[in-house]
């Protein structure tokens, strides 16, 4: 089975549309069919712009998808809308979140097999009136999940989150024994079922400076992440730490990891994307559905200029298929 890959358009003033159009020249028609939901006129104006011309077919419903083709599915409420390269505007998020909405539909109806998102700017999605944090809360409300885990991925640099879009003064708050336990049989389900690793290693960070130094700089190692560890060991789970955070991704510890758990957004992206190189990955761990994106934003101060680096979304693209693939095998 060569599995059809929903792409949605992001942001169309910030750089998904050049990603898309970008990318295509570089995907295997003979592994996966492309299906992008975006209104018709977006490519047009970025194609012109942009002098890139691939084979695209317009289709009215997923089984119309071809091979050998970017298939472009429309929404017709957007279809004559002009972009404005490099503007946060209230029609770039609704149709952002026009083309997430219908991908999640025709991921839950199985019409697809897996979704890959382009940037959006969560001002823009809110400004358009959908109150979200980001597509990882969306997602997971809109197919019934009671718990999803963001996770980035670069090769076998696995970086989860334990909490991920809210303020650092609420960080302490939300996390407990339960919470930490809950992300992180997540994480050691994803390792096996994802990424086919049959007996996964998983290192939990510190949430203070030096993983509280023995209590001196905060008590939650002591109170919170180590019970969470002992937890986890007695189940069966392979989780060390914590580690101060620095250190670990300083010398490097990572590379005897399976998996990382990082406390909050900050502290596991900024080291993944220093390592990373651009060509992250922000997977979605837990939902019944497959999601990956690029793990950049909407780069508005560079959108239209043509100067859009499609890897990361290339990376993106290929685990989808690759995810879908072994799915499909089980």
């Amino acid at each position: 089975m060569i599995p059809k890959i929903g792409i949605t358009i992001g942001d169309v003033n910030g750089i998904g549309p050049e990603l898309a159009l970008k990318a295509v020249q570089q995907i295997d028609f003979s592994l996966s069919i492309p299906i992008l939901i975006s209104p018709e006129s977006v490519l047009k104006f970025y194609s012109e712009l942009l002098d890139l011309f691939p084979s695209i077919h317009l289709i009215k419903e997923v089984n119309d998808a071809i091979p050998n083709s970017l298939n472009l599915l429309q929404n017709d409420r957007t279809q004559s809308y002009v972009p404005e390269p490099g503007k946060l505007t209230v029609f770039g998020g609704q149709i952002a979140m026009q083309s997430i909405q219908l991908a999640v539909d025709l991921c839950n109806a199985k019409s697809i097999d897996a979704m890959v998102t382009l940037p959006i700017s969560k001002e823009a999605v809110n400004k358009a009136g959908f109150n979200i944090p980001g597509h990882t809360e969306f997602l997971a409300e809109k197919t019934n999940t009671s718990d999803v885990l963001m996770m980035l991925v670069n090769g076998n640099l696995r970086v989860a989150l334990a909490t991920v879009h809210i303020p650092i003064s609420s960080i302490v708050h939300e996390l407990s024994v339960d919470r930490i336990i809950r992300k992180s049989t997540l994480l050691n389900e994803s390792l096996k079922n994802d990424f086919a690793i049959n007996s996964p290693r998983i290192a939990l960070l510190g949430l203070n400076p030096h993983a509280g130094d023995g209590g001196v700089i905060g008590k939650e190692e002591q109170t919170i992440i180590n019970p969470a560890i002992e937890s986890l060991n007695q189940q069966g789970i392979k989780a060390d730490g914590p580690f101060p955070a620095d250190g670990f991704f300083g010398q490097k510890q990572y590379l005897n990891y399976d998996g990382v758990l990082a406390m909050y957004h900050d502290q596991g992206l900024a080291p993944f994307k220093a390592l990373s190189f651009g060509k992250g990955i922000n997977f979605s761990a837990g939902l019944p559905i497959i999601r990956t994106s690029p793990d950049h934003g909407t780069a508005f101060n560079i959108a239209g200029t043509g100067k859009a680096d499609p890897s990361s979304f290339l990376q993106a693209y290929n685990l989808a298929v690759e995810l879908a693939q072994l799915n499909s095998s089980k």
